[in-house]
């Protein structure tokens, strides 16, 4: 019988219709990567979206390009040809398909205030605001980590309640007052710790000026951190009640190991997606910062890009900023999958349903929990 068995194995392992089944599931995708693609695409779709607004509001702006660049006392006959030189005597649908292709080839245009490239002008603030974030993450991300294990692990406490006083006390105060505090507290001429006005070199490198970093990145670090320490602390109390942390230590398993090996991993989860969004507001809210300290960055390039009613700097920064935001938004749900079992190892069917319950309108959810 087992000779029997045997050879009807092989036979069905040799039969063609089996082989082509072997050969497909050989192939196929795994099921998160093919959710990713489909979150990839829901992102360039709202770039596009994005995109398509940020060029219909800067039509809406009253201001000429051309007027601009050459000024209010130039004949209109400069000015037209200008214009037919710039293309802005096209249809406007031919100059959005001309705008977007150019941006998507790397052609941003021409910054009507300083005659360069935008790509010139904005790559090195880019480059800065970057540098910043990188500071953010690395001050708040271990020290939010930290905190919320041991407040975790010393819940209901003195300490406990002593920490959490101040995060929620540094939570209250604007972030324009903690950026002033700051500068008073380290760059007073009594003390004069680091500069209270970001001077760059930009024949150097941002971190081998990493001074004028300290300021800026402690002010919005110390708005971001009550956000993600409470987060971890709330994610790590949850798991060190949950029954398989119970089970360890019914087994012997030292605390420490439970601690770091066995609850901190699904206590990121959280994180990651706090952190997310963290990046996210401090993305577009980093002008708070740089204006304070004169940090060349992004924020700063777009308030002067709007007094100036510099229209290509502008169409850039907006639309650059939505890429860096659905990036981060792809990379943290990204994380969240890969740091969850029972996601990464979801049916097809489970992770189709993730991919359209984000794009379901308001109204069709409700309806949806309602019934």
């Amino acid at each position: 019988m087992h000779k029997s068995l045997q050879t009807a194995s092989a036979s069905s392992e040799g039969h063609p219709a089996a082989k082509r089944a072997q050969q497909h599931a050989r192939w196929r995708l795994p099921v998160w990567l093919s959710w990713f693609l489909g979150r990839l695409a829901y992102g360039l779709l709202t770039v596009w979206v994005i995109s398509l607004i940020v060029f219909v509001a800067t039509l809406v702006l009253p201001s000429d390009p051309a007027r601009i660049i050459l000024g209010p006392d130039a004949p209109l006959e400069s000015v037209q040809t200008l214009q037919h030189q710039l293309g802005l005597d096209q249809p406007k649908l031919v100059q959005y398909v001309h705008w977007l292709a150019g941006f998507i080839q790397g052609n941003w245009g021409v910054s009507l205030d300083s005659q360069l490239a935008v790509t010139e002008v904005l790559w090195p603030r880019f480059a800065n605001t970057l540098a910043l974030l990188a500071g953010v993450v690395a001050f708040v991300l271990p020290l939010a980590l930290v905190l919320g294990v041991a407040l975790a692990l010393k819940r209901d406490s003195r300490f406990d309640q002593a920490v959490l006083s101040a995060l929620i006390l540094f939570k209250a105060v604007p972030g324009f007052l903690l950026g002033i505090g700051l500068v008073l507290l380290f760059s007073m001429p009594g003390v004069n710790l680091f500069p209270a006005v970001a001077i760059l070199d930009p024949e150097l490198s941002i971190f081998a000026q990493w001074q004028y970093l300290v300021l800026p990145v402690l002010t919005l670090g110390l708005a971001a951190l009550p956000y993600l320490t409470r987060l971890v602390r709330s994610s790590m109390i949850e798991a060190l009640d949950s029954d398989y942390v119970g089970a360890a230590r019914l087994r012997g398993i030292p605390e420490r190991r439970i601690v770091w090996l066995h609850t901190l991993p699904n206590a990121l989860v959280p994180a990651v997606q706090g952190l997310a969004l963290t990046l996210r507001t401090l993305v577009g809210g980093a002008l708070l910062a740089e204006v304070i300290f004169s940090y060349p960055g992004m924020g700063v390039t777009l308030h002067a890009a709007i007094q100036m009613r510099d229209l290509p700097l502008i169409q850039a920064i907006v639309l650059l900023t939505t890429v860096s935001v659905v990036g981060i938004n792809l990379l943290a749900d990204l994380l969240t999958v890969l740091l969850t079992p029972k996601l990464r190892t979801a049916p097809r069917k489970v992770m189709i349903q993730r991919n359209t319950r984000g794009i379901q309108p308001w109204w069709r959810r409700r309806l949806a929990r309602a019934s």
